[in-house]
């Protein structure tokens, strides 16, 4: 990777766009935001410089996710599903063809999305399912580990319990918090950052603080509606990037 200027506005604006996810909807849609990157650098240079800054993101944006924002019966169930998940994903990492994987999840969450659309998309509690919590923990740790992208299997679990908007992103915020923590170990050892990619995890450093308060500042403003609505079209949009990821990986 060249540590040009192009490369330097273009990383820092990619991750400005997914602080600014982070502090608007609480995290899981990282994902988003790499396209830019993919522009300047390739996808495994990506997760390794986007390890750390995770961590950094994480912990500036527990200002605004305090622990009252938490739902802490569900984190409970999700949270062991996900130090596994991550274990599996380091090995299908390896071993296994992310390709495919991208489709498959690609495919779960649209369906997801085209059924709630099905039944008038509305805002309808739910109760809790331990074994639905268990399995949307264990599938996020895998496509965390795998494609920076576990939101939609946390998503999918979340969402139709009808949370709060505060609590929908707080407790997706303090998820991937712990998931990144868990993973930045493992992508370090992926990856391996040169010199020039800890210069421009310095330089993105930046983008931190301004980026997450600015989305926070839009979370504030939706209301509980439109919240749900910007959440299914992320889905959306997550997905569609997925499943570009793996078909074009198949036809190159």
């Amino acid at each position: 990777m060249e540590l040009s200027v192009t490369t330097v506005l273009v990383t820092f604006a990619g991750v400005f766009l997914i602080c600014f996810m982070k502090g608007a909807f609480g995290g899981g849609f990282a994902i988003v935001g790499i396209p830019l990157l993919s522009l300047v650098m390739d996808p495994v240079t990506a997760g390794g410089l986007l390890a750390p800054l995770f961590i950094a993101m994480d912990l500036f944006s527990l200002r605004f996710w305090k622990p009252s924002t938490w739902s802490k019966p569900d984190l409970k169930l999700l949270v062991p599903g996900l130090v596994v998940g991550i274990g599996v994903g380091y090995v299908l990492f390896r071993f296994l063809d992310h390709r495919a994987i991208a489709i498959v999840m690609a495919a779960i969450t649209l369906s997801f999305v085209a059924l709630w659309f099905k039944n008038g998309g509305q805002v309808k509690a739910r109760p809790r399912s331990s074994p639905k919590a268990v399995a949307a923990g264990v599938s996020s740790g895998i496509t965390t580990m795998v494609a920076h992208s576990g939101g939609p299997p946390l998503a999918m679990y979340l969402l139709p319990l009808g949370l709060s908007k505060q609590l929908y992103a707080g407790t997706t915020s303090m998820f991937f918090s712990v998931g990144n923590i868990l993973k930045a170990v493992p992508w370090l050892l992926l990856a391996r950052p040169t010199g020039q990619v800890w210069t421009l995890m310095g330089i993105c450093l930046l983008a931190i603080p301004s980026g997450v308060w600015l989305g926070w500042r839009l979370h504030e403003k939706l209301d509980q509606r439109q919240m749900y609505r910007a959440c299914y079209g992320l889905l959306i949009a997550t997905a569609l990037k997925l499943l570009w990821d793996g078909a074009s990986g198949y036809l190159a």
